[in-house]
């Protein structure tokens, strides 16, 4: 089935200005465009357009998701089946938090008591669960079961003070992040200073340092396409200067 602009944008739910500005950036480029000008979109355009919306609900610009869908080893069934990976392990987060939530307001009734670790036991299950489904195996493989699971036990016995100093040093990398890559200056003090962070964030987790599998880590930023989009959607380059900031200080 064939659609015009206008037909397609009530289909998907958004505007024509949108579509003509996917045009103009080479993201999703009409089937065909009439000597009048009309532009036709078909069945695949369709479904371009669905992995773009889809792209776009998670989070990923716009820049990234052109990169994504041009790449020569796409594959719009490989694609769809990690999205609703992301998508069920996003549901399983939601519920997690409503069943702390709603915990948490029995105990300001007064109906049942919550102590200070299980208010934030959700929060820890969640990151745990969330780092099995998208990195478990690779971990696995790369350092053990038991390593991996003796770093899982080690975050889910930190004290309240330190899950929340480890979830405001997440901020602080990005922030840093964004900011020293910039610079494209990985020798900087900048860079310096965030390696210094990423292992202090590395260390509520590992119980001991290797300045090897630090590096390793580094290098698995850039080499894994979930890492790297996940760094570079904080600034352009972001994963291979965190990589070179590491390695350049890895000690």
């Amino acid at each position: 089935m064939e659609y015009s602009i206008g037909g397609l944008a009530k289909l998907a739910g958004i505007s024509t200005r949108t579509l003509r500005y996917y045009d103009k950036i080479g993201l999703l480029q009409p089937k065909d465009v009439s000597e009048s000008g009309y532009r036709k979109y078909g069945p695949n355009e369709v479904n371009i357009l669905q992995q773009i919306l889809l792209y776009r609900d998670m989070g990923v610009k716009l820049e990234d998701i052109k990169r994504i869908l041009t790449a020569p080893a796409f594959r719009r069934l490989e694609a769809l089946e990690t999205q609703l990976d992301v998508l069920q392990e996003k549901r399983r987060q939601v519920d997690l938090m409503i069943a702390n939530v709603q915990k948490s307001i029995a105990s300001e009734k007064g109906e049942t008591v919550m102590t200070d670790e299980e208010k934030f036991e959700g929060l820890k299950d969640r990151l745990i669960r969330e780092n099995e489904s998208r990195y478990g195996a690779e971990a696995r493989s790369l350092y053990g079961n038991e390593t991996v699971d003796s770093s899982n036990a080690k975050l889910k016995s930190m004290t309240p003070q330190q899950y929340e100093r480890m979830q405001t040093l997440s901020g602080d990398i990005a922030a840093l992040l964004k900011k020293a890559a910039e610079t494209k200056d990985p020798d900087g003090t900048l860079a310096f200073k965030l390696y210094e962070l990423h292992k202090e964030w590395l260390m509520f987790t590992w119980h001991s340092y290797s300045p090897e599998a630090h590096k390793g880590l580094a290098q698995m930023y850039v080499e894994d396409p979930r890492f790297s989009a996940y760094y570079d959607q904080i600034a352009p380059g972001s994963a291979a200067y965190l990589r070179d900031a590491i390695v350049r200080y890895c000690r």
